[in-house]
């Protein structure tokens, strides 16, 4: 099986990486938090999180 990265690729990513701790933890926790409201909320999970945004806003706007 043939690799779809080179490897001076895979070192920049992995640098990024090492560099950007935080970005890459808000990218992933951004990421799965549209997948899980897209494919897998209920509507008792949507009205919860409907009610954590107005919070979370409110806080923000202090």
């Amino acid at each position: 099986m043939e690799k779809k990265t080179n490897e001076a690729q895979a070192r920049a990513r992995d640098k990024w990486n090492e560099k950007n701790k935080a970005k890459k933890k808000v990218y992933s926790y951004r990421s799965y938090t549209r997948k899980f409201i897209k494919e897998m909320a209920t509507i008792d999970d949507i009205q919860e999180i409907k009610q954590l945004l107005a919070e979370r806003e409110q806080e923000l706007q202090e």
